[in-house]
């Protein structure tokens, strides 16, 4: 509700003013009844309010100085002037100072009442035009990311508006498609949400908002179905489609950051769930983590042999057959990232021109900002048909000796190989046949070398929980921070960085 102070040196006035409207009714609520300016600057000092309705003529300080010296401390105050008929210079004055309104004594109820309705229009406007137009992200993010000290936590409390006694609190964070709503419609539904009592809510753009549940008696799961039923409103009264994730309860706000991050972290079974879900901590405590199987041999065959129906049928099983209810997000991502790296190693092992598809870097993205499953699936199924299109364009057949080294090579890839001794090996010019290699593969024995063993560490990486330093020893690389380098330049990612992708 927006805060009033009634500010007339005349008693009877004052309380007549208090007393003839229902504020209530118009989303208001008196705080503050002054007889002066002075009394009035020094309560507003103590709590600031939203509107003041004051006096013109009044000992002390008048209603226009009070207005100068509050606007000096809070440019969005609004003001409704009350004055007789013989004051009019005064009123125009007050217009010409940002005066909202003014009224004439003898005051009308109706007239007072109107006025102050359109008083509340413009504040909402003016707090649209805020959630517009001003990030909040920066500064709420450093605070929600847990990189304040305690003691600066109270800036953040009151901008809640907050008490600091313990309470029971729950965080959720409520998420939308952000190639939905527009602007304007977010802002109209965190307008309808910032009239509820219980409720607080920090909009962090562009496409989500953390939401603060507060009141004694509230467990778990009438938290969940309090934001359900709120989901619901929203939705039906908004027509966009919302997905929240409702963290536990804390006690104390300097507890905040924790429960938000529990709350954001639910949001990546948003993909599972889809949009129009409100799910809590205890309804993913069930979920299966244990990976989902992937045949990589099959997709492999099927797309070297350009069976395209094949294809869409496996990745279609995969996708949405496989991937259950029951299923975590992580055991989900974790297969998507194999198949990323599947398709990766045979655009490498194939040459396939880069600037037709999406790098590694950027097809792990598209998998984890996608909304859905759907998002995911139509990536992948994307990148295949161009995969398949471009090795059939392309004359895959090598010779003899080149179809021998490579079989070497992922025989013996632990060895310190060379082409020299390749060469001498088959009866060959090392030069020459470095040529032949590099005309028919599309890079250096070396390279091709280096592929195949960062195409096994990945493997290792992603399926098993040997350490780095081991699997770097596995494919023949003693140095861990030459596998390092050598990887990344492979894959745009660095071993330890992968496996953190596989846990997400």
């Amino acid at each position: 509700m927006k805060k009033v102070m009634i500010v007339e040196d005349e008693e009877l006035i004052l309380q007549g003013i208090r007393n003839i409207l229902d504020w209530e009714s118009l989303g208001l609520e008196v705080v503050h009844m002054a007889h002066d300016g002075v009394e009035a600057l020094d309560m507003w000092e103590q709590e600031p309010v939203h509107i003041v309705v004051t006096d013109i003529s009044m000992p002390e300080m008048d209603g226009l100085t009070l207005l100068q010296e509050i606007r000096k401390r809070e440019e969005q105050v609004r003001f409704i002037i009350l004055t007789g008929y013989d004051e009019f210079n005064y009123a125009r004055e007050a217009i010409r100072l940002g005066v909202d309104n003014y009224i004439l004594k003898p005051i009308n109820e109706e007239e007072m009442e109107r006025q102050l309705r359109e008083t509340v229009q413009k504040l909402e406007e003016i707090d649209k035009k805020k959630i517009q137009y001003i990030d909040e992200k920066t500064q709420w993010m450093h605070f929600l990311n847990g990189k304040l000290k305690k003691e600066e936590y109270g800036k953040y409390r009151k901008l809640l508006g907050l008490g600091e006694e313990p309470g029971t609190y729950y965080a959720a964070v409520m998420r939308w498609n952000a190639d939905g709503p527009k602007e304007k419609k977010i802002a109209d539904v965190i307008m309808e949400l910032k009239k509820r009592k219980d409720l607080r809510i920090v909009h962090l753009p562009p496409d989500s908002l953390l939401m603060v549940l507060f009141g004694s008696g509230v467990d778990e799961a009438g938290a969940l179905e309090y934001f359900s039923d709120l989901q619901n409103q929203i939705e039906s009264c908004f027509d966009i489609m919302t997905f929240i994730g409702v963290g536990s309860s804390f006690e104390n706000f300097w507890q905040l950051p924790q429960a938000y991050k529990a709350a954001k972290k639910l949001q990546k079974y948003l993909i599972i769930e889809g949009y129009g879900s409100c799910i809590g901590q205890t309804q993913i405590g069930d979920r299966k983590s244990e990976a989902i199987h992937m045949d990589e041999a099959k997709l492999r065959k099927f797309i070297l042999k350009k069976e395209k129906e094949a294809v869409m049928d496996y990745i279609e099983d995969l996708f949405i057959n496989n991937v259950k209810k029951d299923a975590s997000a992580g055991s989900l991502y974790q297969m998507a990232l194999k198949i990323a790296m599947l398709l990766e190693d045979m655009k490498k092992e194939y040459k396939l021109a880069s600037d037709r598809f999406h790098d590694v870097t950027e097809l792990i993205e598209t998998i984890f900002n996608a909304d859905d499953i759907l998002g995911i699936k139509a990536a992948f199924v994307s990148e295949i048909i161009e995969i398949m299109e471009c090795i059939h364009e392309e004359d895959c057949q090598y010779t003899p000796v080149v179809r021998q080294i490579m079989a070497e090579v992922q025989e013996n890839y632990k060895e310190d190989m060379n082409l020299k001794t390749l060469a001498y090996k088959y009866h060959m010019n090392a030069s020459y046949l470095g040529q032949i290699f590099q005309k028919e593969v599309g890079c250096s024995f070396t390279q091709y070398l280096s592929n195949i063993k960062n195409g096994i560490a990945k493997e290792l990486i992603l399926n098993t929980n040997m350490k780095i330093n081991d699997i770097a020893k596995q494919v023949g690389y003693p140095d861990t921070s030459y596998f390092y380098r050598k990887f990344k330049q492979c894959y745009g990612v660095s071993p330890a960085s992968l496996r953190d992708m596989k846990k997400y």
